[in-house]
């Protein structure tokens, strides 16, 4: 009787729902897919504060190249706005605005904070608020529904609802699209909990996991990445303690990898709007407490450094093959925070430029993939439309475009002079083509 009653009770929870008209907040890598994929459902409003994104949506065009032109112009039942009054029918909201850190590499909340305090001026009673932006464990509690209250006048658990679900979208993966990953979900009363892992069941197609809190979902999103950062750190100092046993790193991870617990991660530089900024969120958390999380404060310090040991190992080949770093023409290849992706931000590519700039270099990037005015706005780096043939006394393979891939070690070779200096940091190419590797 009981289970019926439950039964019955879920049914009613899933059809009001569906009556709900979405709001997401924020178009950009995580809010662009989730908008896609709830509009194929019901009605949403997409919003962003950036009127160009919003009308080069509405030419359906996508510049982060996560959803195709002919999806969106399908796309019917999906509106694109920059204006807060769009806003007002909508009885669902989920914010999905960026969570950098600022240049103390402490939490910076401000767009959270901003998209609260617009989205409580028009908060109604009987709303539901969902942030799946990356933050540390009670912020959504203690930092924004602060803000929607006093916004709105109105009470949190009262007239209106909060919820959590961070973001899991890998950009640039398409086998891996929103739908196909498993969703954490959360809210502030048990009620309401259920009615949002009911919403995203609509879209999540690998299944949702309720999570009994906001805080143990905001808490689970922070370590997914943080223990990345980690397991990635370890692979980076590996790679510096067998440069120096000149041991080849991937034979020796090759070698590792066949007993079937040992983890495939590779040594690399950690940038993007993930790995390298969600374990500050963590530690600044952890201060607040006063535990200083000493493994954590390692990892990222060892992955922020790894754009200068690259930039000084291939400072040091020069100068084995007799190559002046002053004036040397480098040319690197990638500066997107990783592989087959127009996304640079937080690309910690642009350690290996500016260090190379103070040892004298005239330095030279490309990258077929990246915008080039988004380059210039972000870095103040114009791109090169195209590497020139003999030119460089050192060529630097950043990132995995599939268009650097291996089999194209004749083209890198092309582009050195003579007695130049091939430096592959993603392992394109084998151990004997080029002049060092991580």
């Amino acid at each position: 009787m009981k289970e019926k009653e439950q039964t019955k009770k879920s049914n009613k929870l899933h059809a009001n729902n569906k009556l709900k008209k979405l709001a997401i907040i924020g178009l950009g890598y995580v809010g662009l897919p989730l908008a896609a994929a709830f509009a194929k459902k019901r009605n949403v409003v997409g919003f962003d504060i950036n009127h160009e994104r919003i009308n080069e949506l509405k030419q359906h065009v996508d510049i982060t190249r996560e959803i195709e032109s002919k999806t969106l112009k399908r796309l019917n039942r999906l509106i694109f706005s920059s204006e807060s009054n769009d806003l007002r029918e909508c009885e669902i909201f989920i914010i999905t605005v960026p969570t950098p850190v600022d240049i103390n590499k402490g939490p910076d909340l401000r767009p959270l904070k901003k998209a609260s305090q617009m989205v409580g001026k028009i908060l109604k009673k009987g709303d539901i608020v969902i942030y799946e932006s990356t933050v540390y464990p009670g912020a959504t509690e203690e930092e924004c529904v602060p803000i929607l209250e006093k916004s709105s006048g109105l009470k949190y658990n009262i007239d209106f609802y909060c919820g959590y679900s961070p973001e899991r979208i890998n950009p640039g993966d398409k086998t891996r699209p929103v739908e196909k990953i498993v969703k954490v979900t959360s809210g502030s009363t048990r009620q309401v909990a259920n009615e949002i892992d009911l919403l995203y069941q609509e879209i999540i197609i690998a299944g949702t996991f309720k999570a009994s809190s906001i805080k143990v979902a905001e808490a689970s999103k922070v370590i997914e990445n943080t223990q990345r950062d980690l397991n990635i750190a370890l692979m980076n100092e590996l790679s510096i303690i067998f440069n120096k046993l000149d041991i080849n790193t991937e034979e020796v991870l090759n070698a590792a990898g066949t007993k079937w617990n040992f983890l495939p991660f590779k040594p690399g530089l950690v940038g993007g709007h993930c790995i390298g900024v969600d374990p500050y969120y963590l530690i600044h958390k952890s201060e607040t407490v006063g535990y200083r999380p000493d493994l954590i404060h390692a990892a990222r310090k060892i992955n922020d450094g790894m754009g200068k040991y690259v930039s000084d190992q291939v400072l040091n080949l020069m100068k084995q093959n007799e190559l002046p770093c002053r004036k040397a023409k480098i040319l690197i290849m990638g500066i997107t925070f990783k592989e087959n992706c127009p996304d640079v931000r937080n690309s910690r590519v642009i350690d290996l430029v500016n260090n190379f700039k103070k040892a004298g270099c005239d330095v030279s990037v490309y990258d077929p993939w990246a915008n080039k005015n988004e380059v210039v706005n972000a870095y103040q780096i114009k791109l090169i439309d195209k590497p020139k043939k003999g030119h460089y006394d050192a060529v630097i393979y950043a990132v995995a475009h599939d268009q650097f891939k291996r089999g194209k070690i004749k083209e890198a070779q092309s582009m050195i002079k003579s007695n130049g200096i091939i430096y592959d940091v993603k392992y394109l190419f084998d151990f004997d083509e080029v002049s060092g590797r991580l």
